[in-house]
């Protein structure tokens, strides 16, 4: 996809304020003149997420076609269309996507927003429609309906989510329900009632909580995300351990940061592959160089899978009686990370992966990583504007 002019930002950034889930499509001048588009991955990422559609689960051929009630929405007026979601028996079955009347509504390398809402696919050009101004006018309109809707339906369950949280807050300190790194955010979990499990799910109502110390420094954990060992030089985690682990009391243990911009003591470092769409883990190593490697892809996925909407909850951290308490402060509501500059803060070492691999005596091997991580202070270069919330005023 192209880069996004001033205007097209701005109309993106006030969907993702009140909340508008929303997949991205720019059409071709090629994709017009055929009547048809690719699904791109992100799209298909955003039709199952929603439960619409899961193109992996669907034959090709015009009999297999899946068609979608759709509005084209425009300044004053809604344009009825229809979606056709196929893969054809041709190009290896790549999905596709159509919706009629399109041609009518856009020109080539438009930039048009999909939105899913109550059963219907709705399009709005965000090249050609000035998103802002209809949203904030007095003065209703198809468009300023639609987002009211569905702002007043999301904000729901994060407005549940932060009265829990102000109560939680009031309590003070809270004794941490074990010593470990993790605590902190287990020990809030057990407070919402939330079930621990290995799930790579949002935490709450799909709403992900990432809970760390007050303490300046500290990077935000992202998501986990092992390298495609398919397509990798070493297997499994502990192919790297055995390779770059060292000797830490009675464990053999690799932990360490990977960056885009220096080696580690480890000789390790990343390598970005534009053309290739790929991350590399690459080691000084002449004999082993490029030993890991993850799809941009795939990591955009995860990124967009896992912080769809995430409250990032700050809390000091004190002892009592020699036992960690914590004090739940603040939240940062983010929503819609953007993927396209998730790849920039990759080469800019704003965003590193931890290894977190060790072997036990008994000869166990564990892997809590690899982490992606971001700079704290570098949250609103990854996702649009976000609101602050002191959990103690509720302000």
């Amino acid at each position: 996809m192209r880069a996004l002019s001033v205007f097209e930002i701005k109309n993106i950034q006030i969907l993702t304020k009140y909340s508008v889930e929303f997949t991205l499509l720019e059409p071709t001048k090629t994709g017009l003149e055929k009547s048809i588009m690719d699904a791109t991955g992100s799209v298909r990422l955003y039709l199952k997420s929603k439960g619409i559609h899961d193109y992996n689960l669907q034959q090709k051929g015009p009999n297999n076609k899946i068609q979608v009630n759709s509005k084209l929405v425009d300044n004053s007026s809604i344009i009825n269309s229809v979606a056709s979601l196929y893969r054809p028996e041709t190009k290896n079955g790549d999905p596709r996507i159509w919706f009629s009347g399109l041609t009518k509504y856009a020109i080539a390398n438009d930039i048009l927003c999909i939105i899913a809402e109550s059963g219907l696919f709705y399009v709005i050009n965000l090249t050609r429609i000035n998103v802002v101004a209809l949203v904030n006018s007095t003065i209703n309109n198809p468009l300023k309906e639609l987002v009211d809707g569905i702002r007043i339906s999301s904000n729901a369950i994060a407005n549940e989510l932060l009265s829990l949280l102000h109560e939680i807050a009031k309590r003070g300190p809270i004794k941490a329900l074990l010593n470990a790194d993790t605590s902190i955010g287990r020990t809030l979990e057990s407070l919402l009632g939330i079930e621990i499990n290995s799930s790579k799910k949002p935490d709450y109502k799909g709403i992900e909580l990432k809970s760390y110390r007050e303490k300046k420094g500290n990077r935000k954990t992202l998501f986990a995300q092992v390298s495609d060992w398919d397509r990798s030089k070493f297997k499994s985690s502990e192919e790297i351990l055995n390779a770059f682990g060292y000797k830490r009391g009675l464990d053999f243990k690799l932990y360490c940061t990977v960056s885009a911009i220096v080696r580690n003591s480890q000789g390790l470092q990343f390598r970005i592959d534009s053309t290739m769409n790929q991350l590399f883990e690459n080691s000084d190593n002449a004999e082993i160089c490029d030993f890991a490697v993850w799809s941009l892809e795939k990591l955009h996925s995860r990124l967009l899978e896992k912080h769809s909407e995430t409250f990032w909850i700050s809390a000091e951290s004190l002892k009592i009686d020699g036992t960690e308490h914590f004090i739940y402060k603040k939240v940062e509501h983010t929503k819609k990370p953007m993927t396209t500059q998730f790849d920039i803060l990759l080469e800019r070492g704003i965003i590193t992966m931890d290894h977190l691999i060790k072997r036990q005596p008994s000869g166990r091997v564990s892997e809590k990583g690899p982490l992606f991580k971001i700079k704290p202070e570098a949250t609103s270069l990854l996702f649009p504007p976000s609101q602050i919330y002191d959990l103690l005023t509720l302000r």
